[in-house]
């Protein structure tokens, strides 16, 4: 009796490390995205689930009411065991460190060492290492190669090119033809392009988490917005507002090509080229610069970062799927580019010896790491931030207040914020 139930932990022991450090365990994994990154990530998943033995159940959804989902979730204790989280978000949901898990605490099984130490220290809050950056992402300019052929325009380089394109696609193409939008989000970002660029530095400093701009910056920005509604280089906020404000992917201006570029994260490639497949018309060029440019001032930052809730029962078990996913050759083939190009060294070398990474998002990922743009802040993206900016700039579009008063209003309440999430 005594050797039949030695065997037979034994060999539990040995079932036990084939599958993993981690007791099987039952896993809620959420993230967002488009189609294709919800495919990739429940292959991903499966895979992984299977190789260390736990059962996954996953929770997708859009972009755009995750963050409110997430908050609720943290607050009530139910939020999923591993979460993918957005840069900004880490203050918010653990402005001292103990609001998720601290990722240092599972480095035997997460292989750290594959993260530049730099890159690391964006995921840490007071001292705890939060979030795991998926990769570096930023704002390039995707052009409709087919639409700029067809006007027979070059992609603009600067702002006069764009303004000059406008013409000629009105001219060649229609007045239904635009070859530029920005709407919302993007039309905030367009303005912070233009001072950025002007100055050489972001909205917000990342050191003092102080506005860095003047008032007078943000007001010649705010009218470069405006003066390319003017010329026809895009939609007017009310346009775009009357066709519902969908996703760039899902709207019928930029299926048909009657839009020509938009600014974009490198990491959407497979997503805003929905409407064409495989065989699309993106190309990714730098956003075109200002006379003057003192930069290229492209919005860059860590991505997307995965998390283990503070919560959680299951963290270890959550830590083996985040390393399959992430480091292990399994899950890295799987997620491929998906979320962009890996931010871990082995996963990179993995994809490019294998020729899994898409030639679009390394050529886009390519762009933001070379450009000459000062480091972002994670409270620009705030949401009390980006209600004050976008809100009040939302006002200026529709003719409510001259480009001054938006610009004092955007001062004010973005002080306001800062003062209040600080």
């Amino acid at each position: 009796m005594k050797n039949t139930v030695t065997m037979g932990t034994t060999l539990a022991l040995m079932l036990t490390t084939a599958l993993g450090s981690a007791q099987a365990a039952d896993l809620r994994v959420s993230w967002w995205g488009g189609d294709a990154r919800h495919a990739a990530t429940q292959e991903a998943l499966q895979i992984c689930g299977d190789k260390h033995g736990h059962n996954i159940n996953p929770e997708f959804t859009g972009f755009d009411g995750h963050l409110e989902r997430l908050t609720t979730q943290l607050a009530g204790r139910t939020s999923p065991d591993l979460m993918q989280v957005n840069w900004p978000w880490l203050p918010l949901f653990s402005p001292d460190g103990t609001g998720l898990a601290d990722l240092n605490e599972f480095s035997d099984i997460i292989d750290l060492s594959q993260w530049d130490a730099t890159l690391l220290e964006s995921g840490m809050r007071n001292g705890a290492l939060n979030g795991l950056p998926v990769s570096i992402t930023g704002r390039v300019l995707f052009y409709n190669a087919d639409t700029f052929s067809e006007a027979g325009v070059e992609p603009p380089a600067t702002w006069e090119d764009m303004i000059a394109a406008a013409e000629t696609f009105k001219s060649e193409l229609g007045d239904a033809y635009y070859p530029f939008s920005a709407s919302r989000y993007n039309a905030m970002l367009l303005v912070a392009l233009y001072a950025t660029q002007k100055t050489g530095v972001g909205f917000i400093d990342p050191e003092t988490n102080e506005i860095a701009w003047d008032e007078a910056t943000l007001v010649d920005a705010i009218n470069f917005y405006q003066s390319l509604v003017d010329a026809g280089v895009m939609k007017s906020w009310e346009q775009d507002a009357a066709m519902g404000n969908p996703g760039l992917h899902e709207r019928g201006d930029w299926a048909s090509g009657e839009i020509g570029s938009s600014y974009e994260w490198d990491t959407t490639v497979s997503q805003i080229a929905g409407p064409w497949g495989a065989d699309h018309p993106l190309v990714p060029v730098m956003a075109p610069r200002i006379d003057g440019a003192v930069s290229d001032g492209i919005f860059r930052k860590p991505s997307m970062m995965f998390a283990i809730s503070a919560s959680s029962p299951n963290q270890e078990a959550a830590a083996e799927i985040l390393n399959c996913l992430m480091v292990e050759d399994e899950g890295v083939r799987v997620m491929a580019s998906h979320r962009g190009i890996p931010a871990a060294a082995s996963a990179v070398a993995l994809l490019e010896a294998e020729g899994l990474i898409d030639a679009n998002v390394k050529a886009a990922n390519d762009l933001v790491l070379a450009a000459d743009t000062p480091p972002a802040s994670p409270y620009f993206e705030d949401p009390a931030v980006r209600t004050a900016f976008e809100g009040v700039l939302e006002e200026f579009a529709y003719g409510l207040m001259s480009a001054e008063d938006a610009a004092r209003e955007i001062m004010r309440g973005t002080e306001q914020a800062l003062r209040r999430v600080q």
